[in-house]
């Protein structure tokens, strides 16, 4: 990989002759593989190398690719590097939303949120496609909170929305906004994630597209937006409010510079995230007296010559509190109507009230009264009591793409089970529905959507299917065949098994 020579000698100039030939050196290696688990739908128990299915439990299983006690990312709690990297497209497991493939330096926005979150918040990841940090904050987020993830670029935010899905959890709003838009929500958001759009030096090594798109123009056009995306949500942050600063590159025009401008010209208290020395992870690279701070500020550098992950940069803040807030938004419902007819009327929902006893009858009831079903078209979806005037207040200023859980889709007189709902493990109630358990081959089929064929012993109508116990989707069972229910976007694409297959769990390919 031939680096661009601007990058070579402002670099050098930042970090030394030594440690930028040590980084260089670690640019032009292969980069470490790492995934965090699903801790809604997977645990590790007893410290030992085996991973349990949570719900349904019938079975545990040991993994084939990581040892749990040597291969786990230190700052993060449900994090891992792997041997190898996996086939992870044939990996059903993967498909199920039991891990999500990340990079392991940008794990790290867990420790902002285990050290300063301690109670239900209402969070934006902002710049959130297609869904690593989403999924992460979701996992550590106190029970109770609402995660709102949005994307600017419209494709984008639809794979947000699938991989958010996969993950399972039901108290997630998908947005397709840009930053602007959420001046319309002031002090709403108890954190705010702005993992901002940068030059991506840090990506080098994994994105050979990064390395040709570099240049010092694109680094001034990119440290000038993020002052923007700043400036534009700052207002939406509540004050005492928690703002987490991040980015994959090494320049300090987009790293320390911009830190310390949203110290100044926002009066922000920088927040210093305790780590372990272990870690190698490298402070504040600018002289103090630059950009007029007579300090450094805390922020946190991992260079992947010294940090087992990619470059990524983090600086964390709290919103003083001075008195002359801005008023929390109202949750007004003035601006609702009803959908009418051609002639005026109002629109009579394809939904009927047995069909929607009949969803929710497909929740368990220990979560199913802390949720909300309401008819959209002619869907029915799920979304937290708690924040239904929430929802109300974003629905009249926000795109969005998915709120709460998708329950099922009403087609003439049936009512079809919706994908979402075999993800989300805390709301299923698997008694509803009955279940079969699918080989490794019968599950790719399924992830191809393809037709599959049923014992005859199985009962007709709609069917969870399982793969080691843990919901891959729905079919409805018609006799000599199934009906495939696995939605056509998200399908496995490819024709073929590659010759070896690696996959998360151990097991002969049947």
């Amino acid at each position: 990989m031939e680096l661009p020579a601007s990058f070579i000698d402002y670099t050098r100039a930042l970090l030394g002759d030594e440690e930028y030939d040590k980084l260089a050196v670690a640019i032009q290696q292969e980069p470490p593989v790492s995934i965090r688990l699903n801790n809604g739908k997977l645990k590790i128990e007893n410290g030992k190398c085996r991973i349990v299915p949570q719900a349904g439990c019938i079975t545990d299983f040991q993994l084939s690719a990581f040892n749990f006690e040597f291969n786990q990312v230190p700052w993060s709690s449900e994090g891992f590097y792997l041997d190898e990297r996996l086939t992870f497209t044939f990996d059903p497991l993967f498909h199920a939303g039991c891990y999500y493939v990340q990079e392991a330096s940008s794990m790290f926005v867990e420790q902002v949120l285990r050290q300063y979150v301690t109670g239900p918040v209402k969070m934006l990841d902002l710049c959130a496609a297609p869904g690593g940090k989403s999924t992460h904050a979701r996992s550590v987020l106190p029970e109770g909170s609402l995660l709102v993830a949005n994307e600017v670029i419209r494709n984008r935010s639809q794979i947000l929305a699938e991989n958010l899905t996969k993950w399972g959890h039901p108290d997630v709003v998908v947005t397709n906004n840009d930053p602007a838009d959420f001046a319309a929500l002031p002090s709403f958001f108890d954190v705010i994630l702005t993992d901002v759009p940068c030059s991506g030096e840090g990506m080098f090594r994994k994105d050979p597209v990064a390395v040709e798109e570099w240049s010092p123009e694109n680094v001034e056009i990119c440290w000038q937006r993020q002052r923007r995306i700043i400036g534009d949500i700052w207002d939406t942050l509540k004050p005492g409010g928690i703002l987490i600063y991040s980015t994959c590159t090494f320049n300090t025009k987009e790293d320390e510079e911009n830190a310390r401008w949203i110290q100044q010209e926002y009066g922000a208290e920088p927040l210093t995230v305790q780590v372990q020395e272990n870690w190698n992870i490298t402070g504040d690279l600018l002289p103090d007296n630059c950009e007029g701070s007579k300090s450094s500020i805390p922020v946190y550098h991992f260079f992947p010559h010294k940090t087992k992950g990619e470059g990524f940069f983090l600086a964390a803040f709290r919103k003083p509190e001075t008195g002359d807030e801005i008023p929390v938004v109202s949750f007004s419902k003035e601006k609702t109507s009803k959908k009418k007819d051609k002639k005026g009327g109002a629109a009579s929902s394809p939904v009927s009230k047995e069909q929607l006893n009949i969803a929710k009858s497909w929740l368990n009831d220990e979560n199913s009264d802390k949720y909300i079903l309401s008819a959209e078209g002619t869907s029915i979806r799920a979304f937290s009591k708690h924040y239904a005037d929430e929802l109300m207040a974003m629905k009249q200023c926000l795109k969005i793409v998915s709120a709460g859980v998708e329950i099922g889709e009403v087609k003439g007189k049936d009512l079809i089970p919706d994908h979402a709902l075999a993800m989300c493990s805390s709301l299923l109630c698997r008694e509803a529905f009955a279940t079969e358990e699918i080989s490794y081959k019968q599950a790719i089929t399924y992830l191809r959507k393809e037709a599959i064929t049923l014992p005859v012993t199985a009962p007709r109508g709609y069917v969870l299917l399982t793969y080691r116990h843990i919901p891959l989707g729905f079919v409805k069972n018609i006799g000599n065949r199934a009906n495939n229910l696995y939605p056509q976007e998200w399908r496995i694409r490819s024709g073929y098994l590659p010759e070896n297959i690696r996959i998360l769990a151990e097991s002969t390919v049947d």
